[in-house]
């Protein structure tokens, strides 16, 4: 097992959603040597970048979390950005790694790696029996390519590397951009905005059927620590909670916990995306020896106390 306290983490992303609480719970086991090449000095999807961040920084272990992403939206809107900067980032890291000797890659990966129609609950194994959903295949490829990459560089170059596959995240500090936001932060504006201006309805996309599972951010940031400790080789490993949610349910719990209290319609004009995402997280427990610790309810009000929380500060700052 590594040591984390004991060496020089670069944790790209770390600014971010999942980095914030990362490198929090980083520093809580005694890690002093953080460092986080944000996007405004170090733009990582050109290699003159990466080197230089590689060389201010002078890492033993790589946490490679940056990325973009976004939700059904942006991904129809963006998908050769998607690809392109995904792929770059992530290949310009790993090839860095590769020429230092680094001691560890962390590599993040993403659910949207899986097939359309994987069997339900995903397994690992799955990974790649078929062709990803249409609206985020190009990130899910992009992603699941890198797997492939750290693979071929253990057997070839001895790379120590892992590999984690989140679930769809949620939890305090999420992005809650209308154009760029995924599922959860997205309804949670939509009824904060409605119950503001007194709406009798909201509209969501797609038809409600569609199932999803989620994992509070909190949570998958100990998994990725898990692996960043305990794994050298770079096998996929889904973290999530193995609990399956539909949309239309999910709006629902939404709206009760926000106190919005009028119709929910649906556009079916709009894509539903993948029909179905459960994950196997038996091979985390395995391996890890980590399991999602905060109920999906716990998570939601924590996120929303938090929204609520920002929303008054708002308030207060512009005299609302």
């Amino acid at each position: 097992m590594l040591n984390l306290s004991e060496v020089r983490i670069m944790v790209t992303g770390g600014a971010g959603f999942l980095g914030r609480p990362l490198c929090r719970k980083l520093r809580e086991r005694g890690c002093r040597e953080i460092c986080v090449p944000t996007v405004e000095q170090y733009d990582l999807t050109r290699e003159d970048n990466v080197v230089c961040a590689y060389d201010d920084f002078r890492p033993d272990v790589v946490i490679h979390l940056a990325a973009e992403v976004g939700g059904i939206g942006a991904n129809r809107e963006h998908p050769g950005r998607f690809f392109y900067a995904n792929m770059a980032m992530g290949m310009h890291m790993i090839e860095e790694a590769r020429r230092r000797g680094i001691r560890k890659f962390v590599q993040i990966g993403t659910v949207c790696a899986y097939p359309k129609f994987a069997p339900v609950p995903f397994n690992e194994n799955d990974i790649w029996n078929g062709y990803p959903e249409e609206t985020n295949a190009p990130y899910g490829i992009a992603k699941k390519a890198l797997f492939v990459m750290l693979d071929g560089y253990k057997r070839e170059y001895g790379l120590n590397g892992a590999v984690v596959v989140p679930v769809n995240l949620y939890g305090p500090g999420d992005n809650f951009n209308p154009g760029t936001s995924h599922v959860i932060p997205a309804l949670m504006r939509k009824c904060m905005e409605a119950v503001d201006r007194g709406d009798d309805s909201i509209t969501c996309w797609g038809t409600g059927q569609a199932s999803r599972e989620f994992l509070f951010v909190e949570d998958a940031a100990e998994g990725v620590i898990r692996a960043a400790e305990v794994m050298d080789d770079p096998i996929p490993i889904n973290l999530g909670t193995g609990r399956e949610i539909r949309i239309s349910e999910l709006v629902t719990m939404i709206a009760g916990l926000w106190g919005f209290d009028g119709r929910i319609e649906w556009d079916s004009t709009k894509p539903d995306g993948q029909p179905r995402r459960c994950l196997d997280v038996s091979r985390a427990e395995k391996l890890l020896g980590w399991r999602a610790q905060v109920p999906f309810e716990e998570g939601l009000r924590r996120t929303i106390d938090w929204l609520k929380g920002q929303q008054k500060l708002r308030e207060v700052a512009y005299g609302g």
